[in-house]
């Protein structure tokens, strides 16, 4: 099991807009083969920042089943516009 992790800045207005794309596009995430779940929190400190978690089988299910599919064309097309700037992405291993 992997765990992708981004921090999440939306754009100053869209916070309703977002939350309401995100609930569109947990769906298009959750049928991929590999994925195990989901969670995106808002941050307590910085509104408008979130912190997208999602834990995977292996980052081969993320990268390509995922990002090479056409439910990722969707999910991009629903949440890539709210980011500024764009997210860094990063995959971590089993918990120490």
């Amino acid at each position: 099991m992997i765990l992708e992790a981004a921090i999440l800045n939306v754009k100053s207005g869209q916070i309703a807009a977002f939350e309401a794309a995100m609930g569109q596009a947990r769906p298009l995430i959750a049928a991929t083969p590999g994925f195990q779940r989901i969670e995106v929190r808002p941050c307590l400190e910085t509104e408008g920042r979130y912190l997208l978690l999602v834990w995977w089988d292996s980052v081969e299910a993320h990268t390509v089943g995922f990002r090479q599919s056409a439910r990722y064309q969707a999910w991009r097309d629903l949440l890539h516009h709210f980011y500024e700037p764009f997210p860094v992405v990063e995959h971590y291993g089993q918990p120490l």
